[in-house]
């Protein structure tokens, strides 16, 4: 191997040292504004730093957990489940895994996905038995969990029970309105009756003999002679009456 080649390999190796090393800086240095922005409660400035970390060192185990962090703070809730559950598996320690499982188990319970929440808060005991707050938090998930589960039980049997009433009521209804029909058709069936006896009650014609039919027109007949006499009479006697005569 020449002299010229070695030093062109050693001028590379040294590049790519001096490379890595800035890189590893870079990233280390936006993980560090990233912690100080965060204490501060800068979580979106924190947010912005630990991307930027990220972007340096796409598998950095520590600049993600820190952004799960600064999203959750944000409650950017859905993008820290996401997050967390994209360095589940990171070969990293138990204690640190379970601290990942913690976090996403505190994510979910804000989410009021309690049955998820104790499932994550189960996997991180799993990695560090020992953690009193871990167990604190799974003994409320739990109980929200329960609560929820109550809850749903009672809104069921309510809407059941609701579904129950409804139906009851449109069987009563149809019911009533079967009587009513019935009763419609009995007071049309009792129509019929009542024009019979109404025309039942109409006075019937009478039949009358010849004879009496002929004493009634002679009647009749005497009655208009009598009343022509009369009429007579009255004419004579205003003919013999004096008008007086004007002047």
């Amino acid at each position: 191997m020449s002299t010229k080649f070695k030093y062109a390999t050693f001028v590379l190796v040294l590049l790519f040292g001096i490379t890595a090393t800035a890189l590893a800086q870079s990233e280390k240095k936006s993980i560090r504004q990233g912690n100080r922005a965060f204490k501060s409660e800068e979580y979106n400035d924190s947010e912005i730093d630990y991307r930027r970390a990220l972007e340096v060192n796409p598998a950095s185990f520590k600049a993600s957990f820190n952004l799960g962090d600064a999203l959750y703070k944000q409650e950017k809730y859905d993008e820290a489940v996401r997050t967390f559950d994209e360095i589940k598996a990171s070969n990293v320690d138990n204690a640190q895994k379970a601290n990942v499982y913690y976090n996403l188990g505190n994510t979910l319970y804000k989410q009021e996905k309690y049955k998820e929440s104790v499932e994550a808060y189960k996997d991180a005991l799993r990695l560090n038995p020992s953690d009193t707050q871990t167990k604190y938090n799974l003994s409320q998930a739990q109980r929200k969990l329960k609560d929820q589960q109550n809850n749903e039980q009672n809104k069921d049997n309510k809407d059941n029970k609701d579904n129950k009433d409804n139906k009851d009521n449109n069987e009563q209804n149809n019911d009533d309105k079967d009587k009513n029909s019935e009763n419609k058709d009995n007071n049309k069936d009792n129509k019929p009756n009542n024009e019979n006896n109404n025309q039942q009650q109409k006075p019937q014609p009478q039949n009358i003999s010849p004879e009496d039919a002929q004493r009634i027109l002679e009647a009749m007949q005497n009655n208009e002679k009598d009343v022509q006499k009369r009429v007579k009479e009255q004419q004579a006697k205003a003919a013999k009456v004096k008008v007086k005569k004007d002047w």
